[in-house]
């Protein structure tokens, strides 16, 4: 079935940063597919966002899983024909929280486990819906990321973000940046771009209270690199408008 208006699918997006996301977004006459572990919590999610007047339907997408993540793509294939954003929202820190710095006792456990959401997982469900960006006019690849996974500011002396030295969540996010500089260079002659996003030190379950930032504030980067043209950078790291060090 045509459809005019963008579409976009957010992984991650029932709380957080991927829920404000979804609604700045629908605000924006996008329509929204909510992607939620549960269909319980992607339906609320949604329910929540049609109360505001946004076009918002529930898929499960536990990134994780394979079935998951096929039939999300096919439930956008049948009723939209494409996929016009796509929000690698959906990650997870590291046991500790950030300031919580370990390096050589970091488990294989946490190791695993994190690089399995942060960037495995991404992989994955980018590969999956890859095709129905093809069939966008302007479709865009948002990878949430953190300046924490910049080797730039992590090896500079006093740099503000030095004291947060946790391993496994660091090195998922530099990862992940490497994925969106190689999936950007592969794909440039194609009509997808594919950047990374920091969205700031957010108040989130992650970010703590004592971050600086309020969650409608760390989507406002992911809002507009999701809705920037073809004439958009592709492959660059950005937090409100500015590129960042990789």
């Amino acid at each position: 079935m045509p459809n005019d208006k963008k579409v976009a699918l957010i992984t991650g997006a029932n709380r957080g940063i991927g829920f404000e996301t979804a609604r700045q977004l629908g605000q924006k006459h996008v329509t929204i597919v909510v992607g939620a572990r549960s269909l319980q919590s992607a339906k609320e999610t949604a329910d929540k966002l049609a109360a505001e007047g946004i076009d918002a339907y529930p898929v499960v997408l536990d990134v994780t899983k394979d079935a998951d993540r096929k039939a999300a793509a096919s439930f956008v294939a049948e009723k939209f024909g494409k996929l016009d954003i796509l929000i690698n929202n959906a990650g997870i820190g590291g046991d500790g929280g950030l300031l919580n710095a370990h390096t050589i006792s970091t488990s294989e456990d946490e190791l695993q486990r994190v690089f399995n959401i942060n960037l495995f997982s991404v992989v994955a469900v980018t590969r999956e819906f890859l095709p129905l960006l093809e069939k966008s006019p302007a479709g865009q690849i948002v990878n949430l990321s953190s300046i924490l996974g910049s080797l730039t500011l992590q090896s500079m002396p006093n740099s503000p973000i030095g004291p947060m030295k946790a391993f496994a969540y660091n090195a998922s996010k530099t990862a992940l940046n490497q994925f969106t500089v190689h999936l950007a260079a592969e794909l440039k002659d194609t009509n997808i771009k594919v950047n990374s996003v920091h969205p700031g030190w957010v108040k989130t379950e992650l970010g703590t209270q004592h971050a600086q930032l309020e969650v409608a504030d760390g989507a406002k980067t992911s809002v507009e690199v999701a809705l920037l043209g073809l004439d958009g950078p592709n492959g660059k790291f950005v937090h409100n408008g500015q590129e960042l060090p990789w």
